[in-house]
């Protein structure tokens, strides 16, 4: 292997006398096993490419399920489907589209590319990829399942209670979908932090913020949203999986609970998924309209502003689906306002695309058809949006034709046409081949024509009064003729789409071999081979612009040779920098773990949990949940200053430590993202157990608590103490002081056990009655929240305390314990919140 060179540093790096040998080394620390090992992979350019693969897997599904809806309704008094099974096709094509398709195949997208336009060798969690894909995979399989068995949900893809309460869905369809769906969501939460930590992380030395590309900027809003979004849907569906299940009444009437609290928690996550897939669909728009237009994008800044600005704004719009269900006249003046402000980020950014067009010279490729195809559709699709905003109107149309339409436009054209750009764009850098122009545009107008055809006429009739969601409707209404010409238009974007999957999939083999940055791109993705390698690049450079390669097209030759950072292989390391999250300045070498088995038997074991909930053997799913703890808690073993993630701790002389001999490294970084995302959850109950309070007509609050407040404090004072000394030990070590290190943590692991004891005893003790009413359910939850939390804090701490005595932690490797302490920050905090609302609050103002 290279031999270090001691005298190189991140600002002078070494000059290699032997670049393919260099090549040759990085292909042995970084490739990719073959067979069955190949489960083993953790790379994000294999990950990314299997999200992609089988997010179009799932997309066909979803499209056949599609042509079966229009066939139905193509004319009037159908029977091509009773209505039970067309009730579960509309069920599973909406729930496919949006969980197993967009969200995933976006998420693969970044996987795959934000490493190489920000100049990293991978994500920065890299196993966490390989957990989030297979529990996508698994959540997916075990979902598309439930059509083989006929028991596919029924009651629609937002899956509304009391429809799909068990009273009027009393079959296994809903917790299929309940089960399934937070199966996937925790694949989208693990990409959510990987992808946040890394853009912040890891970009090449010198990127600052300001230097980013575009598209790291729509991935990184998306991330946070996702991180910020997702959990409240996850609280829904366990809430509502546990009313199936047991019978807790969260969202009975009769029992304290309410139906509404599930559209709520439902579009909370709802309304600001539609940005998510908005947002890097129009990353793509950005970054690819100034290559083709041969000028940098007008108005960077703007653009950044417009999409913080539709972040934010598109967590205020969840009401926007709710005008119908009789709330107060105050809430919808205010959801009407912010349903309409948030078109002006995205007239922003439409003006800024238009205006780089308009200075360069657009050359119209392939790619660029489709971004004309999605400006139209978009556009249109945004105009309904503002119409449906205003609350008049929207009582009119509510549950109609007129928003399905509205839907599609939005969704189909603001994400389906910018994916293909971007897909078009980006092929010769997954295969080194280039598409083809002739079969790609009979595609693209297929699919334009027959788009249009199907859903521009469905405003029409949504406008006439058809009702969604109806499996027939009878001669006579005015009906047939558009229906049938928006099936007749559906089954031709169909071939459109099937005219384009051939295409891409043929190219591989047929396509004409790409030269190298064949669009005469701006971005780093193209300083890497054709496909690209395991590791992505010889060597990391330093940037000081927008443009690398207009500004320096020398570069990917000198990266190829080495002549940057971290052109080094004798430690045997899987590395790349660790930069500052504002300016680029480089603060630590990360280094990543291998190619492990460990994510997938911990995602094989929970769709076994999963599988089992679903067949009700109860005993079973806890046997498994203990099993994905024991290979989870083993994943973790091997971190830090372990043989397995370190091999040799040596750095070459001037360059900075490797980040497990930092008290700042990305894990600090991805546990307060992660804290984020439990944040969310947690402030999501919270709301539940207000709205319960004040709004459900049947909420019954007993006379006299029944939760113990002395035993609650005594649990809280015991996890204050534990996050003391955990405090304590950490800023010893900041301080190069371990005395008594092993036995503090096993003293925070003892007060962990103590909060824990004390919340079960307070448990034990309550007399809650969880199926009887809403109340002693959420106490219970809130309960078990808190009680998992100390466990794993206790477990945690003890695991520090062993690593300790086995030299993996300590002042040469203090990187753990600064992970561990910010969960026991969480919990104090979580924990006094949980005594206060649930312990003293209705003591102090009743019920």
């Amino acid at each position: 292997m290279t031999s270090i060179n001691r005298e190189a540093t991140p600002q002078d790096p070494q000059q290699p006398d032997d670049p393919q040998a260099l090549h040759d080394d990085l292909h042995e620390i970084w490739g990719n096993p073959r067979g069955i090992k190949a489960l083993t992979i953790v790379n994000h350019t294999t990950l990314g490419l299997r999200f992609m693969v089988t997010g179009m897997v799932f997309f066909v599904i979803g499209g056949v399920l599609s042509m079966l809806i229009r066939t139905q309704l193509a004319t009037p008094d159908q029977n091509f489907m009773t209505p039970d099974i067309y009730s579960q096709v509309t069920t599973m094509h909406g729930t496919v589209m949006m969980f197993l398709f967009a969200i995933p195949i976006l998420e693969g997208l970044a996987i795959y590319l934000i490493p190489k336009m920000i100049g990293a060798r991978d994500l920065v969690c890299p196993r966490l990829t390989s957990l989030g894909y297979f529990c996508y995979l698994f959540g997916g399989i075990i979902l598309s399942f439930s059509m083989v068995l006929e028991m596919a949900p029924d009651a629609g893809w937002f899956m509304y209670t009391p429809l799909s309460s068990s009273e009027y869905s009393p079959g296994l369809g809903s917790d299929f979908w309940l089960l399934g769906i937070t199966f996937v969501e925790i694949s989208a939460l693990s990409a959510g932090v990987e992808i946040v930590v890394s853009i912040l992380r890891t970009r090449t030395q010198g990127m600052a913020l300001h230097k980013m590309p575009i598209f790291a900027w729509y991935i990184l809003a998306m991330a946070l949203m996702i991180v910020v979004g997702f959990p409240p849907l996850i609280l829904g569906s366990v809430l509502l999986e546990l009313e199936r299940a047991v019978g807790m009444p969260f969202f009975e009437v009769a029992g304290g609970g309410d139906p509404l609290l599930w559209q709520h928690l439902f579009w909370l996550f709802g309304h600001p998924e539609v940005y998510i897939i908005f947002l890097p669909a129009a990353g793509i728009v950005s970054t690819l309209i100034p290559v083709f237009a041969g000028r940098p994008l007008v108005g960077y800044g703007w653009v950044v502003f417009a999409i913080v600005v539709t972040g934010f704004i598109s967590f205020g719009l969840w009401v926007h689906h709710m005008f119908t269900v009789g709330i107060p006249q105050l809430a919808q003046a205010f959801f009407s306002a912010a349903s309409m402000l948030v078109a002006i980020p995205t007239a922003i950014q439409v003006f800024v695309w238009l205006a780089t067009l308009w200075l360069g010279k657009p050359r119209f490729k392939l790619p660029m058809l489709w971004i004309l195809g999605f400006l139209i559709i978009f556009v249109c699709g945004g105009l309904t949006g503002v119409m449906l905003a205003l609350v008049p109107f929207n009582w009119q149309v509510h549950d109609t034709h007129f928003v399905v339409a509205h839907m599609h436009y939005v969704l189909v054209g603001g994400m389906f046409f910018p994916l293909m750009a971007g897909l078009y764009y980006w092929l010769p850098l997954f295969s080194g081949r280039m598409p083809s122009e002739t079969i790609g545009r009979w595609g693209f107008w297929l699919t334009f024509l027959g788009f249009n055809g199907t859903f521009l006429i469905m405003h029409w009739t949504g406008l006439l009064g058809m009702p969604r969601r109806i499996y027939t409707y009878e001669a006579g209404n005015g009906w047939e003729i558009f229906n049938l010409l928006s099936s007749i238009s559906g089954f031709v974007m169909s071939a459109g789409i099937a005219m384009v999957l051939i295409d891409i999939a043929l190219h591989f083999k047929f396509g004409k071999p790409a030269q190298h940055n064949p669009w005469k791109a701006d971005t780093l993705e193209w300083a890497n081979a054709m496909p690209p390698s395991a590791y992505n690049f010889v060597s990391l450079p330093k940037i000081d612009t927008r443009h690398p390669l207009w500004d320096n097209p020398d570069l990917p030759r000198t990266m190829a040779e080495g002549k940057h950072g971290l052109a080094v292989t004798s430690h045997g390391r899987r590395e790349m920098w660790g930069t500052d999250s504002i300016t680029g300045k480089v603060r630590e070498i990360i280094h990543l773990p291998g190619n492990s088995w460990w994510p997938f038997f911990a995602a094989l074991a929970l769709a076994v949990v999963c599988v089992s909930l679903l067949t009700r053997v109860y005993a079973l799913a806890g046997v498994f949940v203990i099993i994905a703890g024991v290979f989870l808690l083993r994943w973790a073993w091997e971190n830090g200053a372990h043989p397995e993630a370190a091999p040799d701790a040596e750095v070459r002389e001037g360059d900075p430590p490797l980040h497990s001999r930092t008290m700042s490294g990305p894990g600090v970084w991805a546990m307060a993202t992660f804290s984020i995302a439990n944040g969310s959850f947690f402030l999501s109950y919270l709301f539940g157990w207000f709205y319960l309070w004040t709004v459900s007509p049947q909420w019954r609050m007993p006379d006299v608590s029944p939760l113990s407040l002395v035993v609650l404090v005594a649990a809280g004072v015991a996890v204050t103490l534990g996050a003391g000394m955990m405090e304590r030990l950490v800023r010893g070590l900041r301080v190069n002081q371990d005395r008594g290190l092993a036995s503090g943590f096993y003293v925070s692991a003892l007060l962990g056990a103590a909060q824990v004891g004390l919340v079960l005893w307070s448990l034990l003790t309550a007399g809650l009655e969880p199926t009887r009413t809403s109340h002693d359910a959420v106490l219970l939850v809130g309960l078990v929240y808190a009680l998992f939390h100390g466990a794993l804090a206790m477990i945690l701490s003890a695991m520090q305390g062993l690593r300790v005595r086995y030299g993996y932690v300590g002042l040469h490797a203090p990187f753990e314990p600064a992970v561990v302490v910010i969960l026991w920050r969480y919990n104090v905090v979580t924990f006094w919140v949980l005594v206060g609302a649930l312990g003293m609050l209705p003591r102090v103002i009743g019920g």
